[in-house]
């Protein structure tokens, strides 16, 4: 067993611009607990940033002190409706704007997240828990969702084609109207970036609401959207909790929903989404398999292994959770296990944490749990990262590296995404056997294989059963020119994130067959037989 105690000593201070756009409030806003006060975070309802009269509020805090941020309120009725009114009112002049003036905001709205990444990745930092380097790459991934939106006039074009004489048919992609965009905390500048840019560049508007947990980056994104000109009503944000969920699937103006969070949640908001003939798509838990197979570069697979389990604490939907390790490549485990004793447990802005806190201590309690679970169903408790103590944060959710080892698949540990810096190993004799172990799993979000050999590559690739797939790499999230393609129970619905899917799934097909006949402009005689198309 073993465990590595870092202390970190340097606390780098939050830039001012991420705490006011985080709560976009003044000072003198504020509600308190007992001795504690922080800012409100506000309502963002056709174009103005305002205070909520909710009588209930959700505290955010610093997952490595504990201190109170701010509270974000639930959403009254009266302000729910408020913003889906503005919304619908909205998209009536929206969906009359070009695809170019839509893409000028993208190009502008682009350039103002690179020239802030660092504000928000600080904020990201202070509500979340991630490595500073971490949460600019969170907001990397994001802007580059924006950055393909600008390319909207060539993403929505249509097609036209003459089938008969004088006549032609074109089919050509319209906007929804509303739409509703549901964010997990996990990444909070990422999938919100995801969600609305995609929405607005297609012609929709979009009611937005943040996770509850870290809403401060999502509000950021916002404030800067307003700088670029997006009109008034063009994306509202309304926060909350189930209460807010229920109205979104519920409310009529509401077309479309898409959602990343927990399998609890993503099931019930696609089942009363699509109740209410809405078009839902939920992307969902994951359990993503890293398989090792003996004639792989041991080097290389050992820290991308290494990084791609504990990176973001383990908290990312592609973090691959679960190595595989084939025949002889099982003699690399020691050394793998050595590498994670090196990752530094640490605060996000210290330069030299690899690992920050977990998001809250009811995770914190929940992956200790399914860890002993583990402990107690006969797995090998090779690194134990429970105990650590991080010097100065000694209040924070820490969970150091940790690895079991004798994973059955019937074990809780494994059936359960851990959602922590926590690695199950599994064992196989063969390739066939560790196919056959990933096809049987529920989730199918992402795997990766480790290989030298073109023919075993190609062999996995075609047959395992999960959407998106990596060879010698480990998260393979595509770039925005594709779409995130998660499958089986990871994600529910047709059409999938960004990309040409996620243009699809923000915008319906209409097609036109006209016909413009030479002889109308002399011929006075009417045609009465069926007409038809030679």
């Amino acid at each position: 067993m073993h465990r590595r105690i870092v202390a970190t000593a340097l606390r780098r201070p939050l830039p001012q611009a991420a705490r006011s756009y985080a709560t976009a409030t003044s000072p003198k806003d504020s509600t308190k607990t007992g001795a504690e006060s922080a800012p409100t975070t506000k309502l963002y309802i056709h174009g103005e940033f305002i205070e909520s009269q909710a009588d209930k509020w959700y505290e955010v805090r610093d997952p490595a002190t504990q201190e109170l941020v701010t509270r974000v309120p639930q959403a009254t009725p009266a302000e729910l409706a408020e913003a889906a009114k503005s919304s619908k009112a909205a998209f009536e002049e929206w969906r009359k704007t070009s695809p170019v003036t839509r893409q000028r905001k993208m190009l502008d709205f682009q350039a103002i997240i690179r020239d802030r990444t660092d504000e928000i990745a600080a904020n990201i930092v202070r509500e979340q828990g991630k490595t500073f380097a971490d949460a600019k790459g969170d907001v990397f991934r994001g802007l580059q969702v924006v950055e393909h939106a600008c390319a909207i006039p060539t993403l929505q074009m249509g097609e036209i084609l003459p089938v008969s004489t004088d006549m032609e048919t074109y089919s050509f992609r319209e906007p929804l109207g509303v739409t509703a965009g549901i964010a997990p905390f996990n990444f909070p500048a990422m999938i919100p970036l995801w969600m609305f840019p995609m929405a607005n560049a297609t012609g929709n508007t979009m009611l937005f609401k943040p996770s509850e947990r870290d809403p401060g980056a999502a509000m950021m994104l916002i404030k800067m959207y307003e700088e670029v000109g997006i009109p008034k009503g063009i994306v509202n944000v309304v926060h909350g909790g189930v209460d807010t969920v229920n109205f979104l699937c519920d409310e009529p103006s509401v077309k479309a929903i898409s959602f990343v969070g927990s399998d609890r949640a993503g099931q019930y908001i696609y089942a009363r989404g699509n109740a209410n003939g809405k078009r839902v798509q939920s992307n969902m838990g994951a359990k993503n398999h890293g398989v090792v197979v003996p004639d792989a570069n041991k080097n290389h697979t050992l820290n991308q292994l290494v990084g791609a389990a504990f990176g973001a604490a383990g908290q990312r939907c592609m973090a691959l959770s679960t190595a595989v390790f084939v025949g002889e490549s099982q003699e690399w485990i020691p050394e793998l296990v050595e590498r994670a004793t090196k990752l530094n447990v640490g605060h996000g802005m210290d330069p030299k944490a690899d690992v920050g806190p977990m998001i809250s201590p009811q995770a914190l309690d929940r992956a200790k749990r399914l860890i002993q679970s583990g402990v107690d169903e006969g797995a090998e408790l090779l690194l134990d990262g429970r105990n650590i103590v991080v010097q100065g944060f000694e209040k924070g959710n820490f969970l150091g590296p940790t690895i079991l080892s004798g994973v059955k698949p019937s074990m809780e540990c494994y059936k359960e995404e851990i959602f922590a810096p926590v690695l199950v190993i599994l064992k196989a004799d063969t390739l066939d056997q560790a196919i056959e172990l990933i096809n049987a799993n529920p989730y199918g979000n992402g795997t990766a294989i480790f290989t030298t050999s073109g023919a075993i590559a190609r062999k996995f690739q075609n047959e395992i059963d999960v959407g998106q797939v990596g060879i010698n790499v480990p998260i393979p999230v595509p770039l925005p020119m594709f779409s995130f393609t998660g499958s089986r129970g990871s994600m529910w619905g047709d059409l999938n994130f960004y990309g040409k899917a996620g243009v699809q799934f923000y915008t319906k097909l209409k097609t036109v067959t006209s016909l413009w006949r030479a002889e109308d402009a002399t011929t006075t005689q009417a045609a009465v037989t069926m007409p038809t198309i030679r």
